[in-house]
């Protein structure tokens, strides 16, 4: 991911109403003075922290209640609009590399992958825009 990805998903996950961010160990870092700028300086309110077990950590966090949710293009993928969290379900959203994508091992943990609808033969959008799109439909859902 790159530094200004990782800024402006930051800036949108505090804005919309994400608990927080949980990065992976080969993920940028949200201290980059690039970064950090591009999020407005939310990275220095919206808690944040590196896994180091990656994917592995999918397992520990499902087991504090939460549902796995990666946005990958898939064959298996659904609609990002038909997923909708009973109130009080929790959820988090795995967001890949925008080369690379959510790793293979990585999509055979989480419970549902999830795509953005597009329309005129695009086939995705940036990975900050696609997060601000999958945080506001995620925090609108009844909690």
């Amino acid at each position: 991911m790159t530094i200004a990805n990782l800024g402006a998903i930051i800036r949108s996950a505090s804005g919309l109403g994400i608990d927080a961010v949980l990065l992976t160990p080969k993920c940028v870092d949200p201290w980059y003075r690039r970064s950090a700028r591009v999020s407005m300086g939310t990275v220095f309110d919206l808690p944040w922290v590196r896994l180091e077990s990656w994917p592995r950590d999918i397992e520990r966090i499902r087991a504090h209640g939460y549902r796995m949710l990666a946005m990958e293009l898939t064959d298996d993928a659904v609609p990002l609009n038909d997923i909708q969290l009973a109130a009080g379900e929790k959820a988090a959203m795995i967001l890949g590399n925008e080369g690379r994508g959510v790793t293979a091992e990585a999509l055979a943990a989480v419970d549902t992958t999830v795509i953005i609808p597009m329309h005129r033969e695009v086939d995705s959008l940036n990975v900050g825009a696609a997060s601000a799109i999958a945080f506001w439909h995620l925090c609108s859902s009844p909690r």
